[in-house]
């Protein structure tokens, strides 16, 4: 598996030769690719996806060999090659440069018998729905100061985005980009424009703000599960939006001034209003009477404000009474800035912070009043907002939310979205013709959260590091200076202070919360191959996490639990690589990484999105691999493997001198009746495994042999990637073909199931011929934790699921952490001991080590 994160690139003069002959036969393939599509160009519909006919000559230039040189095809890397670029966006705005920018996924599919033999027996296609495929990649988000703007055009060089994509790891000189053309938007694109061609030899090519940023949040909308939120009072509650109830809505875009945009579908939309009191008023008032020197330390003093000793309250008006006719508390705004007026005051006898608060809850009300005005005329229910006014900045959210909220009498939400700040550079990565991204459904994306760049006053800034090296030694830096996260902002206590007629916002404090500085916009995987199970009874109510992070004191003692455990798996991390000095560096920055991500949860829980157990294990497994650890307990399940296939043979013939299986109930009626009454086997049954060792070895195999032996078909379900000490489905074949040494129902099954072949096993039983030959097949379950979200599970399991009438989850993380509540549409089996004291208490009323069989039969 470590060689899926390695990169080895040859390219020396030893092997030149072999380069050209492979170039020879790639311009060849080329040529006649470039012929075929052209002729396909014509006879294609109008609105159909075409290439372009000015394309320039393949440059082979500085190309090199990657991956293995005595493949039979090996991959050839083309650095210099800058046709069909499609994978860089910018939105250049006055404050801020937003890139999106798509890497393509390393294609390491193995074909192998097991994978054909799945393919002919579940019918898997090969191709897809598309006239053209959908490449697996990554989406990637990145902000830069417009300031800094020769920092964004380094970064943009030193990935070569402009040019392929392809890491520098070749002199840029002589480089030809001719013809290469970069989509933008923004004021910027027409700004820079000449720069971007002197730098970085590009051409910008300018898309339409509005357009932008309603194909953005279409797609963000459309493919993103938790991407809306409501934020009221300091909570962030994420919203659901059903994907085909989506339109219409209103667009609210905040930037220096306000556009409303009414958006009736993909590339409908019109912009039905607007007011010129936007960001640029809130930023230009506010430099004029703070003296501040920048958006976010103005947005800082907001934060220690207090609007009352400015602002002429309800209260003020009436000595301190409600005008309770009209429903007005005595602490609503009457006035902003009123009090101004009748004070003996000058400019400099008011504190910074009262003012700045008292004009970002002025520009703030109004816009949410306007907004609502604006729904309810052309009788919208949903209201989006974004804009870099908004930045993710928590207590400018909640004053949106109130005043919609007011104005509207709680029939409206003000909602927002976590990449709202990319909504335009998207928007223009969307609108090349061939972005792979047409139709991409939710449950292709999965957003991970890798470590950025250096720290500063416990945020993580910057983009992503992708050099290991490089993340190791910022990490060591990091130890070395003692910088500390910072500890969670203080949470003001309830009670009304004059400011618009409710509570402090939970969200205010001693420190700014900011979502534009910190990391919580992940990189979005795009998997085609990812599916939803198609078993479950209602995959639109299905909740994968059994138990509630919502709840502070449940998220504090999971977060203790997996810090406490840390030390622990680091160890084993780093002896699963030999413990050398590399691992332990390496061991220490993941512990380092591991740490932060805990305490920016602990911070603020919903930072990365709506948070389950799941998100947390899945977060953990996603880390240890960022630091090269693929697989931290391989040598103690390839020991507890050895120790249980020992013991298999005996277990297998006491066993088979039982009369029966487990005596539980309603399982044990359905799989063998009452009476007289024999029902019939299962056509096929999923089994989800868990651990290595006993767990598979003792357990699931011999409940899979019995099944067999019933004649039911079997397919062990295993995960994609390690996890802890779970089983993968790539170790199965070998596990199973050990099993099979000494039983033939397992041999003929997995011989049937393409999991084996002659020189696997050593056969000495003489019966072979009269036993059943229903198949025993393995399937990847498309993920890497130990729990698992039946809302993206790999297309070879979602296909072996249609044709499944028996279900059996094993394990905590899949039977109880995940799933424990999931319904299906067949007969469902959840198996797990329970090995932790909280979970027996509180959700299954046991004690430890309970053991859980939980039987559904399908409805």
């Amino acid at each position: 598996m470590s060689d899926l994160l390695k990169n080895p690139v040859l390219g020396n003069d030893d092997i030149k030769s072999e380069i050209d002959g492979k170039l020879q036969q790639e311009e060849i393939k080329f040529e006649g690719t470039s012929k075929a599509e052209e002729r396909e160009k014509e006879m294609a519909p109008p609105n159909s996806i075409h290439r372009s006919g000015s394309r320039p000559q393949l440059d082979v230039s500085g190309a090199a060999i990657q991956g293995n040189f005595e493949e039979k095809d090996p991959t050839i890397l083309l650095p210099n090659q800058s046709d069909d670029i499609s994978h860089l966006a910018l939105d250049i705005g006055g404050s801020l440069i937003k890139l999106v920018y798509f890497s393509r996924h390393e294609d390491k599919s193995v074909e192998d018998k097991r994978k054909r033999s799945l393919k002919q027996r579940f019918g898997i296609p090969n191709g897809n729905r598309r006239s053209y495929p959908i490449l697996g990649g990554r989406l990637h988000f990145v902000k830069f100061e417009t300031a800094k703007i020769n920092e964004c055009l380094d970064f943009i060089r030193s990935k070569q985005l402009h040019c392929g994509g392809m890491v520098a790891r070749w002199p840029s000189d002589g480089m030809t980009n001719e013809n290469v053309v970069v989509k933008a938007t923004g004021g910027g694109a027409f700004k820079y424009t000449d720069l971007f061609k002197e730098r970085l030899g590009v051409s910008l090519d300018k898309e339409d703000e509005m357009d932008c940023l309603v194909s953005g949040a279409n797609f963000l909308l459309k493919a993103i599960r938790h991407e809306a939120f409501t934020h009221m009072e300091g909570q962030k509650e994420f919203v659901q939006i059903d994907q085909n109830d989506l339109f219409p809505y209103l667009l609210v875009n905040i930037g220096s001034g306000v556009s409303m945009i009414k958006v009736d579908g993909d590339g409908e939309f019109q912009r039905v209003s607007g007011t010129n009191v936007g960001g640029g008023t809130y930023w230009g008032l506010g430099k004029l009477l703070t003296k501040c020197k920048s958006f976010d330390d103005l947005l800082e003093l907001s934060q220690r404000g207090d609007n009352s000793t400015i602002d002429m309250l309800v209260g003020d008006i009436y000595g301190g009474m409600d005008y309770s006719k009209i429903g007005l508390s005595a602490s609503t705004i009457a006035s902003s800035f009123g009090k101004a007026i009748s004070e003996n005051k000058e400019l400099e006898d008011y504190r910074p912070e009262d003012i700045s608060l008292s004009l970002l809850r002025m520009i703030s009300y109004n816009i949410g009043q306007i907004a609502y005005l604006n729904a309810l005329r052309f009788g919208l229910k949903r209201i989006f907002f974004g804009g870099f006014f908004i930045r993710g900045h928590a207590y400018t959210m909640d004053t949106i939310s109130f005043a919609v909220d007011f104005w509207s009498k709680g029939g409206a939400k003000a909602m927002f979205l976590r990449h709202e700040g990319f909504l335009g550079a998207l928007g223009a990565f969307m609108s090349y013709e061939k972005h792979g991204l047409d139709d991409v459904m939710v449950h292709q994306l999965v957003e991970r959260f890798p470590m950025g760049a250096p720290y500063v006053g416990g945020k993580i800034h910057g983009p992503p590091l992708g050099d290991l090296n490089e993340k190791i030694s910022w990490m060591e830096k990091f130890v070395q200076k003692g910088t500390e996260i910072i500890a969670p902002v203080p949470m003001s206590p309830p009670g009304t202070t004059g400011l618009g007629g409710f509570e402090v916002p939970l969200s205010r404090g001693d420190t700014l919360r900011s979502d534009a500085s910190s990391l919580n916009v992940g990189v979005l995987h795009l998997v085609p191959t990812l599916d939803v199970f198609p078993l479950l009874a209602d995959s639109k109510m299905y909740e994968p996490n059994t138990i509630d992070l919502s709840d502070h004191g449940e998220l504090e003692y999971w977060l203790t639990v997996l810090s406490e455990h840390l030390p622990d798996l680091v160890d084993k991390a780093v002896a699963s690589e030999g413990g050398t000095d590399d691992a332990k560096r390496r061991g220490d920055a993941f512990a380092r990484a591991f740490s932060a991500h805990l305490a920016r949860l602990m911070e603020e829980p919903a930072a990365y999105g709506k948070l389950g157990l799941a998100n947390l294990l899945e977060l953990r497994e996603e880390c240890l691999r960022e630091f090269q650890f693929t697989d931290a307990y391989r040598s103690i399940k390839q020991r507890e493997n050895e120790a249980s296939l020992a013991v298999l043979p005996d277990l297998l013939m006491e066993l088979d001198g039982m009369s029966e299986v487990d005596d539980f109930d309603v399982f044990k009626e359905r799989m063998l009746g009452s009476g007289n009454t024999k029902p019939p086997p299962h056509k096929r049954a999923l089994l989800f495994v868990d651990n290595s060792g006993a767990d598979i070895v003792l357990g699931m195999l011999p409940l899979a042999r019995e099944l067999l032996r019933r004649g039911t078909e079997v397919v062990l379900v295993g995960n994609s990637l390690p996890a802890l000490n779970d089983v993968t489905a790539m170790e199965l074949p070998d596990i199973v073909a050990e099993a099979a040494k000494n039983c033939d129902i397992l041999r003929r099954a997995a011989e049937a199931g393409g999991l084996l072949v002659d020189a696997m096993i050593n056969i000495q039983d003489s019966s072979k011929d009269e036993l059943p030959s229903v198949p025993l097949m393995v399937v990847e379950n498309g993920c890497g934790s130990p729990c698992i979200d039946l809302r993206q599970v790999s297309s070879e399991l979602a296909a072996a699921a249609k044709g499944a009438d028996l279900i059996i989850l094993e394990g905590m993380g899949r039977a109880i952490h995940t799933n424990f509540n999931a319904r299906f549409k067949c007969d469902a089996l959840k198996l797990a001991m329970v090995k932790n004291q909280r979970l027996a208490e509180k959700l299954l009323k046991g004690n430890i080590y309970d053991c859980v069989c939980r039987f559904e039969p399908a409805n």
